[in-house]
């Protein structure tokens, strides 16, 4: 299954939609609250540059937000996406 990372807060209804959109595909992504640990707020500014929330990763990369994970849901890239990010999985 690929990895999925999103940073979010209980309260953030993109962080919900982001989490619907992957569980249609199968996908249970690991969620980060950062509204109940500050270093992994520090964490998610470090790696994604932004302080909102959601902030998602697929693997290594970072997608962005929801409206980020919605245009590629969008184009057909994600699901490209979350294959080739399978794909590496199983490789390692």
């Amino acid at each position: 299954m690929a990895k999925v990372l999103i940073y979010g807060s209980r309260l953030c209804p993109y962080c919900r939609m982001a989490e619907r959109l992957l569980e249609k595909k199968g996908i249970q992504a690991e969620k980060v609250m950062v509204d109940e640990n500050s270093a992994r707020r520090d964490e998610m500014t470090r790696r994604a540059g932004r302080t909102s929330v959601p902030q998602i990763f697929i693997g290594e990369t970072y997608v962005g937000g929801y409206a980020e994970l919605a245009v590629l849901e969008r184009t057909g890239q994600l699901d490209a996406m979350l294959n080739s990010c399978e794909r590496n999985i199983r490789d390692e």
